[in-house]
């Protein structure tokens, strides 16, 4: 019995052993940064001017971080591609395939979060006792939290704005934007009278859009304060009327050939196709290069629903967000390389030579900031209407993100060429918006 104990004890000792060595083979040691060269990747969706501009930035780094590091950046298209992709590596399992870090706007909020492979910033605070998040803009910060999480910290930044054609609409009596969809309406038989053929304005109502319209009259579209608290699971603005109220001053406005029932775009703006548009504040810049001349420009705060909604529009952009790859190495050369695109300098330059709004406090300050801001007053009809803009506010997180946005957009689009009811595109788009909900909880939660 003692041999039998004796072997069995050695046994014992030896699978533990055998345990030991293999958990130390699969721990990632931790390694001083700077102490040896890490390569990170990181996936972009940054096009165009900021696509050049992020060159700049990523080859800067490279050449001048003093640990070693080197960016492998990758453009993944637009952030629907990006979040696809995403997606598809995560239900496929294939973690490696993900990047160190990743540019993220708020279609890919949940999938992010529910990954089982977020570093979040709170994560990173904690680990590197390193909080940073007094650093950013309040509004800004706060897009991209879920569940009292924050995942990532800002990076482009920017709200939807209206630009305005002033040429145009000084020759039909206008020397202001409208300010309501009833102004616009106006508008509309102003240039009717002055024999002007342009379209007044043009668009398609979508997630975005609507979060915004329907925040304008205390409402969120859907509940847990647009999904940033908790999942959502219905509809916040039926019983309230506020969607009720936006389908009837939007309707009156196609009604009255003041608002075309598809989305005009910044080219057709350019070629003075069409008097106003609503899009990004971070558009300024290009806008103008485009333009170059050939009509005064004017930008205005977000078109209101009516004379009793709110001034405002939530915060719109990206994120920047980090992966748990469970190498300590590539995980704290992640961390600066977010802390140096979103620090005071890059933020800066990104702001000036784009339109967005700069997401750390200290780049507001800078003497740069504040000269264009005084040259040009189209800078700071951003950052005012975010100041205007109430702090209940939130962009819309929802799981299912693309039918939700799809659902929204035909469900006015039906209304209007049907010419149906307000009432009944109420039930339509209701029910199939929460149809959307449901489903997403029946198969996820």
């Amino acid at each position: 019995m003692k041999k039998i104990a004796s072997t069995m004890l050695l046994l014992a000792l030896s699978l533990s052993l055998v345990f030991a060595q293999g958990s130390q083979e699969k721990a990632s040691p931790s390694v001083e940064l700077g102490s040896e060269p890490v390569t990170i990747t990181f996936w972009h969706c940054a096009s165009d001017d900021a696509g050049l501009l992020m060159d700049k930035y990523i080859k800067d780094f490279n050449e001048n971080n003093q640990y070693k590091i080197t960016v492998n950046a990758i453009y993944q298209g637009q952030y629907s591609d990006a979040t696809t992709l995403m997606k598809t590596i995560i239900s496929a399992e294939n973690y490696k395939e993900l990047p160190d870090m990743m540019q993220l706007d708020a279609t890919g909020k949940v999938d992010y979060y529910n990954s089982g492979k977020a570093f979040t910033i709170d994560d990173a605070v904690k680990e590197y006792s390193d909080d940073v998040k007094g650093d950013y803009v309040e509004a800004a910060l706060g897009n991209w939290q879920f569940k009292g999480t924050q995942l990532g910290l800002p990076f482009a930044s920017s709200t939807t704005i209206t630009f305005y054609n002033a040429d145009l609409l000084a020759l039909a009596g206008w020397d202001h934007c409208p300010d309501t969809f009833q102004d616009v309406i106006a508008l509309k038989k102003d240039m009717e009278k002055a024999g002007l053929s342009a379209a007044t304005y043009g668009t398609v109502p979508s997630t975005p859009t609507l979060a915004n319209w329907l925040g304008q009259l205390g409402s969120y579209v859907v509940n847990n304060s647009n999904g940033s608290e908790s999942t959502a699971t219905k509809l916040d603005c039926i019983d309230n009327g506020a969607l009720k109220t936006f389908l009837t001053e939007w309707k009156a406005m196609y009604d009255n050939g003041a608002v075309m029932n598809q989305s005009l775009s910044v080219n057709q703006f350019i070629n003075g196709e069409v008097a106003i548009v609503t899009n990004s504040s971070s558009n300024v810049n290009a806008i103008l290069e485009k333009v170059n001349g050939k009509f005064n420009v004017g930008a205005s705060t977000f078109l209101r629903v009516n004379d009793s909604a709110s001034y405002g529009a939530t915060v719109s952009g990206s994120c920047l967000v980090m992966f748990d790859s469970s190498d300590s190495l590539k995980k704290k050369a992640t961390w600066e390389f977010m802390k140096y695109l979103t620090g005071k300098d890059v933020q800066t330059d990104f702001a000036i030579n784009t339109g967005y709004i700069p997401s750390n406090k200290a780049s507001v300050q800078t003497e740069e900031y504040q000269t264009l801001l005084a040259s040009n007053p189209m800078y700071k009809v951003g950052p005012e209407q975010l100041e205007k803009t109430p702090s209940s506010m939130r962009s819309v997180t929802v799981g299912p993100s693309a039918d939700f946005y799809y659902g929204i957009m035909n469900g006015v689009s039906d209304m209007l060429k049907n010419n149906s009811s307000v009432d009944d595109a109420l039930l339509s788009i209701s029910t199939n918006l929460q149809g959307l909900l449901d489903q997403y909880a029946r198969n996820n939660m």
